[in-house]
C-alpha cells in the first residue's frame, strides 16, 4: 500500500528544512526540577550556616574560657627608711646586788630609790649586838694569851738557865720551850680571829662600792638582817653615767651594721644620744635604736596576696614571656600587712600571679590582663 501524500509529508520533514521543536511539557517539566533543587539546597544553607557558625563560635568561646585569665605584680623595692630602727633593752654599764656581811638589825637607811651615790658612801647602818659580843670575848682572850706567852717565856729562860748548870733536864727544858711555842700560836691564832671580827664589825656600815644610781631599796629600819647571799638584797646599785644598749638586730639586716657607726637611742619621753651624765636615761628601761644610714640593700616586696601555701613551702606563680607558668619557692623576711618582705626566689624583672588559685601548676597557660603590670610597693 502506498502512504498518500499528507503522509509523507508529516513524517518526512522537508529537505533542507528546520528540526520540529520539542514539545512544550517535557521543557517544564525540567525547569521545575532545577528550581526545586536550588530552593532546596537554599533552604538547607540557610538552615546550616547559622548553626555552623554558633558552633564555630562556641568552640572558640570554650578555648577561651580553657585559658585563665591572670593580673600579675612585678617585685618592688621597699621604701627607703630613715635608717634601721629596732627595739632596745637600755642595761647599766655594770650594776651590783649589795647584801650584809654581818648580822643583827637594820639600825637606820641613808639612801634611798633614784639616790646618785659615790664610792664608799654610807648607805645603811646595821646594829650587831651578837658581833659586838664576840669581839669583846676576842679582845678578853687575846689579851688571856698574852699573859700566858709572856709567863712562858719568863719559864723557857729560866729552864734555859739552868740547863747550863744540869740543874734540870734536857728533856725538861725542851718541853718548856715547847710551852713558850704554843703560847705565841695562841696569840698570833687569838690576834687572828680578833681583826675578823673586827673587820665583821666594820661591815655595820654598808657603803656603795661605786659610783652610781640606786635602783632597789629592800629592807627598812628594824629589819632582821642575815649576811650573805643568802639572806635579803639590801640595796642594788648600778652604774648610770654610761649605759649598754642592746639591740637584737636581724640577720639580714647584720651586715650593714659596723663598729663606729652614728646610732641614736629614743625613749618615750626623750630623744638624744647615749650620754647620760645628767642621768635622764633610767637602766632597765626600754626605747628604740635607730641606725643611720645602714647602708643595706633594699629587699623586694610583694602583696600578700601573691603567695601560695603548699606542701613544699611559700611559693609564688611567675608567668613567663611564653605566657605560661611557673612556681617558683620564695623565703619571705618582714611581714607589712598588706606586703611581705621577699628575701630570695624573685627578681623585679618578674611578673608574678596576684590571686592565684589553688589548681595553678606549672606549664600552666594563662592570658595576663591587658593593663599594665603594676610594681609592689612596700
Amino acid at each position: 500500500m502506498i502512504p498518500s501524500a499528507s503522509q509523507n509529508t508529516a513524517s518526512n520533514p522537508p529537505a533542507g528544512g528546520e528540526p520540529p521543536a520539542a514539545p512544550a511539557p517535557a521543557k517544564r517539566k525540567y525547569g521545575t526540577g532545577l528550581i526545586l533543587l536550588v530552593l532546596l539546597l537554599g533552604a538547607l544553607l540557610i538552615g546550616f550556616l547559622p548553626r555552623w557558625r554558633e558552633h564555630q563560635t562556641a568552640v572558640a568561646d570554650m578555648n577561651q574560657l580553657a585559658i585563665p585569665t591572670v593580673s600579675v605584680v612585678s617585685p618592688g623595692p621597699g621604701k627607703s627608711e630613715n635608717g634601721l630602727v629596732l627595739p632596745a633593752e637600755i642595761q647599766p654599764w655594770r650594776e651590783a646586788s649589795i647584801y650584809a656581811r654581818a648580822n643583827g638589825y637594820l639600825k637606820d637607811w641613808v639612801a634611798d630609790i633614784g639616790a646618785h651615790v659615790q664610792p664608799d658612801q654610807l648607805l645603811a647602818e646595821i646594829d650587831t649586838p651578837d658581833l659586838d659580843q664576840q669581839l669583846e670575848q676576842a679582845k678578853a682572850q687575846l689579851v688571856l694569851s698574852q699573859a700566858n706567852l709572856h709567863l712562858a717565856e719568863i719559864t723557857d729562860h729560866r729552864w734555859q738557865e739552868l740547863l747550863k748548870s744540869a740543874s734540870v733536864t734536857e728533856q725538861a727544858a725542851a718541853e718548856k720551850a715547847a710551852g713558850r711555842e704554843t703560847a705565841a700560836a695562841s696569840v698570833a691564832a687569838d690576834e687572828a680571829n680578833m681583826r675578823r671580827l673586827q673587820e665583821l664589825v666594820s661591815f655595820q656600815r654598808v657603803t656603795a662600792p661605786f659610783a652610781g644610781t640606786i635602783t632597789i631599796r629592800a629592807v627598812d629600819i628594824g629589819d632582821l638582817i642575815v649576811a650573805g647571799s643568802g639572806g635579803r638584797e639590801l640595796f642594788h646599785l648600778a652604774q648610770t653615767d654610761k649605759l649598754r644598749v642592746y639591740v637584737r638586730v636581724p640577720e639580714s639586716a647584720a651586715l650593714g651594721i659596723a663598729p663606729g657607726q652614728a646610732a641614736s637611742i629614743t625613749t618615750p619621753e626623750n630623744e638624744l644620744e647615749v650620754d647620760n651624765s645628767q642621768h635622764q636615761i633610767l637602766p632597765n628601761s626600754f626605747g628604740e635604736v635607730t641606725f643611720q644610714d645602714n647602708h643595706s640593700i633594699p629587699k623586694l616586696v610583694l602583696p600578700s596576696n601573691t603567695l601560695l601555701f603548699r606542701a613544699q613551702g611559700l611559693q609564688v606563680g611567675v608567668v613567663r614571656p611564653d605566657n605560661t607558668v611557673e612556681l617558683r619557692s620564695v623565703r619571705v623576711g618582714r611581714d607589712f600587712g598588706q606586703t611581705v618582705e621577699i628575701l630570695e626566689g624573685v627578681t623585679p624583672a618578674d611578673h608574678v600571679i596576684t590571686n592565684p588559685t589553688d589548681s595553678l601548676v606549672n606549664g600552666l597557660t594563662v592570658r595576663v590582663d591587658n593593663s599594665p603590670a603594676e610594681v609592689a610597693e612596700k
